[in-house]
């Protein structure tokens, strides 16, 4: 399979994604999968399937993923947050964790499992990540209910700390607005705006292992 990722690798592939507005789901195939024992048959409920083959869809046109544990949020707040992200191009879903696996035809990726436990809600992001991982996170502080688990982007997991990174992040429109005004300069300039914010998340990701490892 080739040698790992580099960690700056879904920063550059979010810059990629700029242009094209969308990043294709098949660009965000897992690199490993996760153990988990197929069943011999399976016959889902007409709203199972349903289920099913819509988190699929979401899954397919998402550029990232981010999950959370909803516990403590009523009916009303969770409605309130799909209201919130649904103009930014996301799509907030409390979902069972066994369908959004058949979604996946139970080949989630191996580092996703872990997070697949407990209450799950899932923010299918087809527009900017950067704004919707904002919106999300401000609405965290606001209700204090609900916790990042996993944020999945460019094939790869990262741990909730990294969600924070991604909402830090300019807008699309900015970053277009900030590369166009490098290429009429030098090419350093562009060169040095890229590394900037890509050393920014970089560093981010860096703390957020070094804080797993000396635990």
């Amino acid at each position: 399979m080739g040698g790992a990722i580099p960690r700056c690798f879904p920063i550059l592939y979010y810059f990629g994604s700029l242009l094209s507005g969308r990043l294709p789901f098949a660009l965000l195939e897992p690199r490993k999968k996760a153990n988990i024992r197929q069943e011999v048959f399976f016959m889902p409920t007409p709203k199972k399937a349903e289920t099913i083959e819509q988190i699929r869809a979401w899954s397919e046109s998402s550029q990232a993923q981010i999950f959370a544990d909803y516990r403590g949020l009523t009916v009303r707040e969770i409605s309130e947050l799909r209201a919130k992200l649904r103009p930014l191009g996301t799509e907030f879903h409390v979902v069972k964790n066994t369908l959004y696996r058949r979604a996946w035809d139970n080949q989630v990726p191996a580092d996703l499992e872990p997070h697949l436990h407990g209450p799950t809600a899932v923010a299918f992001i087809q527009g900017d990540p950067a704004q919707s991982a904002k919106a999300l996170l401000d609405f965290m502080k606001s209700a204090r209910k609900m916790e990042s688990k996993a944020l999945l982007m460019s094939g790869q997991i990262y741990p909730a700390a990294t969600v924070e990174s991604l909402s830090k992040l300019p807008p699309r429109e900015v970053l277009i607005a900030q590369m166009l005004g490098s290429m009429q300069s030098p090419l350093s300039g562009l060169v040095g705006t890229l590394s900037e914010v890509i050393a920014q998340f970089v560093r981010t990701v860096q703390a957020v292992a070094d804080q797993k490892s000396g635990a």
